[in-house]
């Protein structure tokens, strides 16, 4: 049920991307980085689906890391894009280009191989406190460093900018979302008293309005495959270092963990290259 999750939040999360793209798009470059960009899209039917699918994924998603590691579920969540190409390829009446199989190919070579040899162990549901006053900060400040790079630069630079900090956000709330997951187990009344639910919430709208800034800067393929790679990468390294969630490090290992990842990135902006992905008016010749 875990993987099943897992794989289900990843094709409502590619639906909600797209959807919601296709809107953030279109708004005034003036409201990025603001709430006011959430207020101007609530109005758009089109990006109000977007947030179903994406609450949808959410929820899933709640559930996976409840009973499964942040190692396991993130980079399945990783699996998106290989649900985009069919979708897409049914509503635009085309068939896969060979580079699309190709894309395909390294995603689920890659995404199999690292999860097989790393063999991710449950860990632990929550981190220490002492984890946390060190990840929040850290977390924070990396996704500011990124913001505010992102403010000197324009169109796609911008676009990839953000959602590496979207991305970065998000693999923070990974965890939260796990922690939280396990204070429900625990009782209403844990999950009330816990700063963890709130903390949550408030990085969770944040990262709302970092990646539709994203969607708004540039194209899909300079913000999807960012936010697509970036986030299962910090979740991995929350989930080994702050949850305890054990990989395998013997031997050659680590050797294949890494090229297993590089392969999968590296199909990740195959496929978010795929006009099967993009906005047919994005897609390069």
């Amino acid at each position: 049920m875990v993987v099943a999750s897992a794989l289900g939040s990843a094709l409502l999360y590619a639906l909600a991307s797209v959807l919601m793209q296709r809107t953030a798009r279109a708004a005034p470059l003036e409201r990025s980085m603001r709430l006011s960009l959430l207020t101007h899209l609530l109005g758009r039917p089109l990006w109000l689906c977007g947030v179903a699918a994406d609450i949808g994924g959410f929820l899933l998603q709640f559930y996976a890391l409840d009973h499964g590691s942040l190692v396991l579920v993130q980079p399945l969540l990783v699996s998106g894009l290989l649900f985009a190409l069919p979708l897409g390829a049914l509503l635009s009446h085309e068939r896969m280009r060979r580079s699309d199989w190709i894309g395909a190919a390294l995603i689920v070579a890659g995404l199999s191989a690292f999860l097989v040899v790393a063999n991710p162990d449950a860990g632990r549901p929550d981190a220490s406190p002492r984890a946390w006053a060190v990840l929040i900060p850290l977390g924070l400040a990396a996704v500011t460093l990124l913001v505010l790079s992102a403010r000197k630069a324009e169109g796609n630079r911008r676009a990839s900018l953000l959602a590496a900090a979207a991305g970065t956000m998000y693999g923070v709330t990974a965890a939260l979302t796990k922690a939280t997951a396990h204070l429900l187990d625990l009782g209403v009344g844990h999950f009330l008293r816990s700063w963890k639910p709130y903390t949550l919430a408030a990085m969770g709208i944040s990262g709302t309005v970092i990646d539709q800034s994203a969607y708004q800067a540039g194209s899909l393929n300079n913000s999807l495959p960012m936010l697509t790679v970036i986030d299962p990468i910090v979740s991995i390294a929350i989930g080994a270092l702050a949850l305890h969630e054990g990989i395998e490090v013997g031997g050659v290992a680590p050797l294949v963990e890494a090229v297993a990842l590089i392969a999968m990135t590296i199909g990740v902006f195959q496929l978010a290259r795929s006009p099967l992905v993009l906005q047919p008016e994005e897609a390069g010749p």
